[in-house]
């Protein structure tokens, strides 16, 4: 007997949580589980779930939102039709409401890290937020540590968390030809050495730092360039401030890109300078599955996935000169660069594979289900 369960995400376009729910449904073992997913309309998940030939329910007032009251009772009526024994949302609280209401079992998958306020990690407001989401949910999924400890500043008892690390897909090495044809689609000459971030263009993700490390860098070294893939609403003050810096032609804004492994293959060192919400990044791992370490800061996941010393380097937030000296380090030792590259690989392959991240899910599933 197969266990029945429904996935919901509220999400219009795709992030985080909206790669992470395609690689568990990439994954799941369908002799085991039966999946439906609920979507939005006009989710632009949709397409993507649609080639694995799983059944998507769409649903009115549910777009880019946590909480609707007429949603849950769609939702309540629709899981009182399907009778799922698991609904597991990524972030909807009108889809707990409805899933405890209709007798389902309920996870929920925290996603992001940001310090939670102080309306509900203090005083009576802890104690409510921490009632609301005890009752609405059997078993919470945390990302990483630092995501864990927002749920238990927050009131939510800690034996209900679980933490499963994301995992992805590795990506496949290009040969020799094809990685001379992508530097060429990115300006990269022969010689020259390629830093990498890849983020949302807002300012908590600390691109202004990377910007000032880039420069820093570059004013002792040429032959590097830097590269930033992404969009977001701060994409314009940060192309302001290269273009004072002069430096159009060495910190390269590439936009959103939809092959981002094509501009990974010819990476040497990754950057993620967050310091206002970072859970698990995702092109990170995608980086050590390729050999590529990583200079972070020292916020939300970023330290459960490069270990100091190991795969890469973790400075301090909101410090633009530590970022520089640890991406110097590692375009410049030959030796360092290859124990870390090999370091990287390892760490991927044990931790954070997508079959990993998926059989640990199911686990829970199962331990829902059967207890």
């Amino acid at each position: 007997m197969k266990i029945k369960v429904i996935e919901v995400s509220t999400d219009t376009n795709i992030g985080g949580a909206g790669k992470c729910l395609l690689t568990l449904l990439e994954n799941f073992d369908y002799n085991s589980f039966d999946v439906k997913v609920i979507l939005p309309k006009k989710s632009l998940l949709k397409t993507h779930i649609e080639k694995m030939n799983i059944p998507i329910i769409e649903v009115d007032g549910i777009a880019d939102k946590s909480l609707d009251f007429k949603a849950v009772k769609t939702l309540k009526r629709i899981f009182k039709r399907e009778k799922p024994d698991v609904v597991h949302t990524h972030a909807s609280m009108s889809a707990r409401i409805a899933a405890r209401r209709a007798g389902a079992k309920v996870v929920y998958t925290r996603h992001s890290v940001f310090p939670p306020s102080k309306r509900i990690s203090q005083g009576i407001g802890k104690t409510v937020n921490g009632i609301i989401n005890n009752h609405y949910a059997d078993r919470i999924i945390a990302v990483a540590e630092a995501a864990k400890e927002n749920l238990t500043d927050t009131g939510i008892k800690e034996k209900k968390i679980k933490v499963i690390l994301n995992g992805v897909e590795g990506l496949s090495p290009v040969s020799t030809d094809e990685k001379r044809i992508i530097r060429e689609r990115f300006n990269l000459p022969d010689g020259y050495k390629a830093v990498s971030i890849v983020a949302r263009l807002e300012d908590i993700k600390g691109h202004d730092y990377f910007i000032d490390a880039a420069d820093k860098i570059l004013r002792k070294n040429h032959k590097v360039k830097f590269y930033i893939a992404g969009t977001g609403s701060y994409e314009g003050h940060l192309k302001e401030k290269v273009k004072k810096m002069n430096r159009q032609e060495q910190i390269i804004f590439t936009g959103f890109i939809s092959d981002v492994d094509k501009l990974m293959s010819i990476t040497d060192v990754q950057a993620n300078a967050s310091y206002g919400t970072e859970a698990t990044s995702l092109a990170l791992l995608e980086g050590m599955s390729l050999g590529i370490p990583a200079v972070v800061s020292d916020f939300g996941g970023n330290p459960g996935v490069i270990s100091d010393g190991e795969n890469g380097f973790v400075v301090p937030k909101q410090n633009s000169s530590a970022l520089a000296e640890k991406l110097e380090l590692l375009l410049n030792d030959s030796n360092l660069y290859e124990k870390m590259s090999e370091n990287s690989k390892k760490i991927f392959k044990k931790t954070f594979t997508a079959c990993a991240m998926t059989r640990a899910t199911e686990k829970i599933y199962f331990e829902l289900v059967n207890r």
